[in-house]
């Protein structure tokens, strides 16, 4: 598995088209060894999630770019680790910003305002390539990956990160729309995936469906527990149904775990009354 140096563009092999990586400088419990961007093409470019605002790394793009044409900022979403750079790299450069707005809920990077309405399925023609918008809501509601057309490469941002899980966040993000999203994606012919954390993944289907079943799992999981309880309010639950991950992450999989109980809930499987949680009688 290839290392990467922060800051530092390294070339991904197998593809004709160029991708670069260029990890940020924001290692971290969330982010594991950074935020990945990516600068794709010859002369014509994009740069996908260009991270937070960040000066050193500001002048790494800006370096890696030269004297080539900057077209297009793609930003799969607007958290804090994904999008801030843009507005920056945006007036230097007068690239088009390409994604969707920010929901109007808190966590979220309220200065980018993409240049227009994107919709699931635009492509964008960069002549030498080709990039297609996949709108994948579940992670957080305006989440796109974006794929290469001409190599079948995905860039999944949050949706599926490599070697761990993504976190679904209510009210914004939704556990019945996530699993859609990975659904869809595992109908398409796709050859690589590329993660807004970790390693480029080259066995694409199979990430997908390990996603899936891990989350059918933790799904039974969560009704066995219940069943086993009789009620629970969240703090609680969240013991039981995570007692396999570290104490640090819990706040984390309590958002999850949320994410989980609103689904059901709205599957009519369980009942919620006063922060009370139970299986729903039948």
């Amino acid at each position: 598995m290839q290392d990467f140096e922060s800051g530092v563009p390294t070339r991904i092999g197998g593809l004709k088209i160029p991708v670069k990586r260029i990890l940020g400088r924001n290692p971290g419990p969330m982010t594991g060894p950074g935020t990945n961007s990516y600068l794709i093409g010859h002369n014509r470019l994009s740069l996908l999630d260009p991270g937070p605002l960040d000066d050193v790394q500001f002048m790494n793009f800006m370096k890696a770019i030269g004297d080539r044409k900057l077209d297009y900022l793609l930003i799969t979403h607007t958290h804090a680790d994904h999008s801030p750079a843009a507005l920056k790299i945006q007036a230097e450069t007068g690239a088009e910003l390409v994604g969707m707005p920010a929901p109007d809920v808190p966590g979220h990077d309220h200065t980018f305002q993409p240049t227009r309405a994107w919709k699931h399925g635009d492509e964008i023609n960069c002549g030498e390539y080709k990039i297609r918008l996949i709108h994948t809501p579940g992670h957080v509601s305006n989440h796109i990956c974006f794929l290469i057309v001409e190599e079948m490469f995905l860039f999944t941002g949050d949706h599926v990160l490599q070697g761990t899980t993504s976190v679904i966040l209510p009210p914004d993000g939704d556990m019945g729309a996530y699993l859609e999203s990975l659904s869809f994606l595992q109908t398409l012919p796709l050859r690589y995936l590329a993660p807004g954390h970790g390693h480029i993944m080259d066995r694409p289907h199979e990430e997908i469906c390990n996603l899936i079943e891990h989350r059918l799992r933790r799904e039974k999981k969560v009704l066995f527990c219940l069943k086993k309880l009789g009620e629970s309010i969240l703090d609680e639950l969240v013991l039981t149904v995570y007692d396999d991950v570290a104490s640090h992450l819990i706040p984390w999989a309590k958002k999850t775990l949320l994410a989980h109980l609103i689904k059901l809930r709205r599957d009519g499987v369980i009942r919620e009354e006063h922060g009370h949680w139970k299986i729903e009688p039948r």
